[in-house]
Formats: structure tokens, C-alpha cells, sequence
């Protein structure tokens, strides 16, 4: 694995700024203990953009600013006690996104529904960790934070996706055109 440039690290941070900028935009429910965020939105725009290494690094780089106490995470909160707390799986749940996300994006960036296949077997692992996570922080059996946590938000996350593959998609076509990156050097 060739080391990381410094054109590649400088744009991992953009990326992380652009999830930190749009995470903490939240609507909480009355019924879930999950907000709905633009982070999976931010996460997917990344994901689509940067790949796999670079967008995985990103969510680390997230992760570990929010853990640091900036207000990154939804409801502009921050800590240990958001990122190890019940909703907690679900932030963590946003690095396996971008490892199952990026790889099919690198793998197949120019042909859509392999793209929207990795997309939705990122999200899947993403739901199982929150999910487990919740049920097991909350106490919570497993249907109740499926249904409290994954259900509600199906619809507004196919939107994200969708959002984030459209315009996504183009931003990572114009950023190889000038050689930001180059499609499989994010690999």
C-alpha cells in the first residue's frame, strides 16, 4: 500500500470538514432516540467522493475530532459519552459505510448500480451495529431499536443516497479530471 500524499491527506481533512460542517444538523424524534442528521448524508457525499481509503480516514478523522469534545455529532454534541452511548453504534457504524461503501465506489465508480449496491451494503452494516449497539446500551430488545431506530429512517436515507450518488459522482469525475485523485489511487 503506497503511503499517503500530502495532496491526499489535505483532501481527507476537507472531507472531514465537510462531515463535521453537515453532522451536527439534526431533527430529533419524539419516538427514536436516533436523530435524523445530515451525517449520513455527509458520509455518503465523502464516501462517493473519496473511496475507500480516503473516505474511511475521513470518518476516522470525524470520529476522533467528535471524541475530542468538538461539537461534531449530532446536536452538536460531543464526547465519549455520544460516541460510546446508546446511539454510539451508529457513529461507529459509519466507518463500516465507508470501508463496504468505498470499496465498490472504487471498484466500479463508473457504473451506477454496483455504486448503489456498496452504498446499500454500507448502510446495512451500519444499521446492524447501531442497531445491536442501541438494544444493548438502551436495553432495548432487538425489534424495538429496529423499529425505533432503522425503520423511521429508511425513507430519508434513500434519499441521502440518492442525493449523495447524484451529485457525489460528479464532484469525484471533475476532482480526477484535475488531478486531485486519480480513480483508483483512493484505494
Amino acid at each position: 500500500m503506497k503511503p499517503i500524499s500530502v495532496k491526499q491527506l489535505a483532501f481527507t481533512g476537507v472531507m472531514a470538514a465537510v462531515i463535521c460542517v453537515l453532522a451536527p444538523w439534526s431533527l430529533h424524534l419524539p419516538f427514536s432516540p436516533v436523530p435524523i442528521s445530515l451525517g449520513t448524508l455527509a458520509a455518503y457525499f465523502v464516501v462517493v467522493v473519496a473511496g475507500c481509503k480516503l473516505g474511511t480516514l475521513s470518518v476516522f478523522l470525524y470520529l476522533l475530532l467528535g471524541l475530542a469534545g468538538l461539537p461534531v455529532f449530532a446536536g452538536f454534541a460531543a464526547g465519549p459519552g455520544v460516541l460510546f452511548g446508546p446511539t454510539g453504534g451508529y457513529l461507529i457504524g459509519y466507518l463500516l459505510l465507508a470501508l463496504i461503501s468505498g470499496f465498490f465506489v472504487d471498484h466500479w465508480n463508473d457504473r451506477l448500480l454496483p455504486s448503489i449496491a456498496g452504498i446499500l451494503l454500507g448502510t446495512a452494516a451500519l444499521y446492524l451495529l447501531g442497531t445491536f449497539w442501541l438494544a444493548h446500551q438502551a436495553s432495548y430488545t432487538l425489534p424495538q431499536a429496529f423499529f425505533a431506530a432503522v425503520v423511521p429512517f429508511l425513507p430519508g436515507d434513500a434519499v441521502k443516497m440518492a442525493v449523495a450518488l447524484t451529485v457525489g459522482r460528479q464532484v469525484r469525475r471533475r476532482l480526477q479530471r484535475i488531478s486531485v485523485f486519480s480513480p483508483m489511487q483512493s484505494a
